[in-house]
């Protein structure tokens, strides 16, 4: 019965483990952009982005897949000139629905 438990304990820690895994957005040494069409893509630390690319507000960038900020540019866009936009609409626009 005891090696019954012990044998429980290894296998709940080790799914417990397994599932504390995160996802990063770019891989260490670089830093996620993003485009006026939603698209987004990570630079080199120390590069700039590519031109019609912008870096992320800061405090706003996303780290890992879902984590609060990639889930909130789910419905937020950077505009041409770089300002932040909800997703649907264009400078200028009344928001859809409303």
């Amino acid at each position: 019965m005891r090696i019954l438990l012990a044998v429980t304990a290894v296998a709940a820690s080790l799914m417990t483990g397994a599932c504390s895994f995160e996802e990063s957005i770019c891989s260490s040494g670089n830093y996620a952009t993003l485009s006026p069409e939603g698209g987004s893509a990570c630079v080199k630390d120390g590069e700039e982005p590519p031109a019609g690319w912008f870096r992320y507000p800061a405090g706003k960038q996303p780290q890992h897949v879902d984590d609060k900020w990639d889930i909130y540019w789910r419905d937020h866009r950077i505009d041409k000139t770089g300002k932040e936009i909800t997703a649907g609409t264009s400078p200028g626009s009344a928001p859809s629905g409303r």
